[in-house]
């Protein structure tokens, strides 16, 4: 008797219910029953759980993804420069032989009150090997970012051996000069004494001094102010 009791007083419930959501005013909530009131109030707690999400969960959820995928990009950085701090004593020894190696290249290039004695050097080591120049023409000076070069046209004539002691002479220079665009004649007779004729171009380096290097950069700047307006 108690087992077909329930169905009947579950239908009764759920008729009760029902009857509550009947006839309701949207305009007094207030004087509604009790459970449309809480069906209602779980409504609107769904609605703001869903709203906040979307509106703030979602923006965080967005950064917190991005930051995730910077993650192996920033395990990658940490890497490199945990290697860099455990090479950090070699690199600065590296660091320190490379300025010792500029300074001393930079003390081969000779400054420009230098240049004339320097002409002379290799005018002289020409000389000394019995070579006869026929010509000895300094160029326009090209100025680099932070070196000129000058460079000379030299013909000499002589014997073989003699013009490879002056190039070697010349190699051997405690200024730095090199030889380029070399071209070797033959006599035009058929005498095996007739001397042999050398056309080669003679460059030296000099550095710039702190007047000059100031105007390189100037003009640097205003070549790059001057591009950026185009």
């Amino acid at each position: 008797m108690a087992e077909s009791s329930n169905p009947q007083n579950l239908k009764t419930w759920l008729q009760s219910a029902g009857d509550q959501f009947r006839g309701l005013n949207p305009k007094e909530p207030g004087q509604w029953p009790l459970l449309p009131k809480l069906a209602t109030a779980f409504a609107v707690m769904v609605v703001a759980v869903v709203v906040g999400y979307v509106l703030v969960l979602a923006d965080e959820q967005a950064a917190l993804e991005a930051e995730q995928n910077r993650e192996p990009q920033l395990r990658s950085d940490y890497s490199a420069k945990l290697a860099q701090a455990v090479n950090l004593p070699e690199l600065r020894k590296q660091k320190s032989q490379v300025e010792e190696y500029v300074t001393q290249l930079e003390k081969q290039l000779p400054g420009k009150a230098e240049i004339d004695s320097l002409m002379t050097d290799i005018n002289q080591s020409g000389i000394g090997r019995s070579l006869q120049f026929e010509l000895f023409r300094p160029g326009q000076v090209v100025v680099k970012d932070y070196y000129a070069e000058l460079p000379i046209a030299v013909k000499v004539s002589g014997r073989y051996h003699d013009i490879g002691s002056f190039a070697a002479d010349v190699s051997n220079l405690s200024r730095i000069v090199t030889l380029n665009n070399i071209v070797l004649l033959a006599p035009a007779a058929k005498d095996p004494n007739a001397p042999l004729t050398m056309e080669a171009i003679a460059r030296t380096y000099r550095y710039l001094d702190t007047a000059e290097v100031a105007e390189q950069k100037k003009a640097a700047a205003k070549d790059a102010k001057t591009g950026a307006k185009k």
